[in-house]
């Protein structure tokens, strides 16, 4: 098992805090594992297990608990109020008016709350209303190249190593499995899929017409990295089938994938403008494995925009909004606003050992008149400094976190 510091640091800082801790992310990303971590970290620094109190509401024993007052009772019944107690719910979206039971536990002062849960709606506007000001979010993702290093110690060649990582899945579980069983990786990256599309999507939603979600997954994983609209998603997919998709259908598909942590929309900034625009959008999978069960995928294939994909994940695990970027005509690939109002840019390129190509990446980077940092992030070797931007090899750039 890799040990999860990065998220489990941020859990440290924030123990005992007046706070709820809400963890969120895709299924089988490692969301309960990370909660175990902590829990045995509580009792490892002292904490006396009967002060901490944890409830998978996946497991099959919790599946009576189907109002919330029983839940409440039930913990409050495990808990001495002299003391604190650490309490943790996992998939607690699962129970029917679950923002009741956090809400009620939250005005407890001896408890230090942590909750999980696979889907955005498990903040949605009414639970985020409730809570303002009394909860923090920590987005969990399946392994970085650092966490993917670790389990493969045997692994020396870090350049292959990261073709691996790039062409594979880095759910935690399919990595397992590619070191003892590769032939079964799809058919567990098909398992998650599955139950997202279905439990998360399709039973969430009461979908009916299911072909167009499929249509539309397929679209915007053959679209990794392409500023794309739902009008133009709307036309193309109405130009190849007999029956049309309304525009209006296709946001409503999108928010749902989204909401599920299967697909990120990362909205355009227009750096003169210093405005959001509204049209168009790049989209990026949580797991690129999962191009390897929806679509032909040859290994090696399209590795410009799996490498921006990989960027993206890797620069929302460092924090900050991430933006693309809009300068006069050209495409700054990624804006990073930072929680200290300090700003970075990045373009990522395959190579830019050409003339052509490396005038290309540069030139986006040109008239942007501040004087934030600048990364063009490649798999060239060399590492320099040019025009004041900063370039450097991205294996370098991951494991130097």
């Amino acid at each position: 098992m890799i040990k999860r510091e990065n998220y489990l640091q941020k859990l440290r800082q924030l123990r005992d805090t007046n706070l709820i801790k809400v963890v969120t992310g895709v299924r089988r990303c490692g969301k309960s594992t990370l909660l175990q971590e902590f829990r045995s970290e509580l009792i490892t620094s002292g904490t006396s297990s009967e002060r901490i109190v944890f409830f998978n509401f996946e497991e099959r024993e919790n599946a009576n608990f189907d109002k919330w007052e029983t839940v409440y009772d039930k913990i409050l019944s495990q808990i001495n109020s002299q003391n604190k107690t650490y309490i943790f719910l996992d998939e607690v979206q699962l129970i029917e008016n679950f923002e009741k039971l956090v809400d009620s536990l939250y005005v407890n002062k001896n408890i230090d709350l942590y909750i999980t849960g696979s889907n955005a709606l498990l903040l949605s506007s009414e639970l985020a209303t409730l809570l303002t000001g009394r909860y923090i979010t920590i987005n969990l993702h399946p392994y970085s190249f650092i966490e993917y290093s670790l389990a493969f110690p045997n692994e020396k060649n870090t350049d292959r190593l990261f073709r691996q990582f790039i062409n594979s899945s880095t759910f935690p579980e399919a990595v397992n499995l590619t070191k003892i069983a590769p032939e079964r990786v799809n058919d567990y990256l098909q398992s998650i899929y599955d139950t997202v599309i279905e439990k998360d999507i399709i039973q969430r939603h009461n979908l009916r017409n299911i072909n167009n979600l499929q249509r539309i997954i397929e679209f915007l994983f053959s679209s990794v990295g392409s500023l794309v609209s739902p009008t133009n998603i709307a036309e193309q997919l109405s130009r190849n089938s007999v029956k049309k998709i309304s525009h209006n259908t296709v946001i409503k598909l999108i928010s749902y994938l989204t909401k599920s942590y299967i697909l990120y929309a990362v909205p355009r900034y227009d750096i003169k403008g210093k405005e959001l625009l509204m049209t168009n959008e790049k989209y990026y999978m949580v797991d690129l494995g999962l191009k390897n069960i929806t679509q032909t995928n040859k290994y090696d294939a399209d590795l410009g925009h799996k490498l921006e994909n990989v960027v993206f994940l890797e620069l929302l695990r460092r924090g900050g909004k991430v933006f693309v970027g809009k300068n006069n005509e050209k495409e700054v690939d990624f804006i990073v606003q930072k929680a200290n109002n300090m700003r970075e840019y990045y373009q990522v390129a395959y190579t830019v050992n050409d003339e052509i190509t490396f005038e290309h990446e540069i030139s986006s980077f040109r008239n942007i008149k501040d004087n934030y940092p600048k990364y063009l992030l490649t798999l060239d070797f060399d590492s320099s400094v040019i025009e004041g931007i900063q370039k450097i090899n991205v294996i370098d750039w991951l494991l130097n976190n």
